[in-house]
Formats: C-alpha cells, structure tokens, sequence
C-alpha cells in the first residue's frame, strides 16, 4: 500500500491568465479574476493545473508536490515562491501543512 494525498481536499476555480502562464507554475493576483506565474517571495494564491484560451485553471487547495528550495521542514510553515514553479520556507508568508520533505531531491508536498 502507498501513500498518496493527490486529490485530497482538491478546489479549482477558473482565472483570466496574464502573461506567458503555463501549467505546473504557482500563482498570484495579478489584476480582477487574473492571476500570473508567481516570482520570488510572492504570497501563493495556488497552482496552475492548465491554460487555455486564455483562461487558467488554478488549484485553491489540495495537495501539491512541487520542487524546494533550502530548508522545508514538515509541520505549518510559510510557504512563498522561490520561482514560478519552485517553493521555499518564508516566515512572512502564509502557513500551509507541510507533509512530506525531500531534501536531497528538493521536493515538497504541502496543502494549500
């Protein structure tokens, strides 16, 4: 038996899409209904599942598996953007439970 959390809690709502937004990318309000890829240091509003015709899919909450950077620790931490589709340990940002952590792979899977 494996443990898998995908697909647990998930929520996606449909955005307008600014700029070159791709799937696998977090995001930010950009403008009203719009969201852009997230840069460094940027609070996550969630994660891109698709674009198309303009319009992006965008997870609220779930589980998401994403790449690390430094230290995450598992427990509620700040989770901000590192990159558009790359996390890292803030303690401004909001908290999110952190359930597993890859330091050597740097990977992270947290819900939103």
């Amino acid at each position: 038996m494996n443990v898998d959390f995908k697909g647990y809690g998930e929520n996606v709502a449909t955005f307008i899409a600014s700029g070159t937004l791709s799937a696998g990318q977090f995001v930010k309000m950009s403008d009203n209904f719009t969201v852009a890829a997230a840069v460094e240091d940027d609070e996550i509003l969630g994660y891109c599942v698709g674009v198309r015709n303009g319009y992006a899919a965008v997870q609220l909450s779930g589980y998401v598996e994403a790449k690390s950077s430094g230290t995450v620790n598992l427990g509620y931490v700040g989770i901000s953007a590192k990159a558009a589709d790359t996390i890292q340990a803030s303690a401004t940002a909001v908290k999110r439970q952190v359930v597993y952590s890859d330091s050597v792979n740097h990977i992270a899977g947290f819900i939103l």
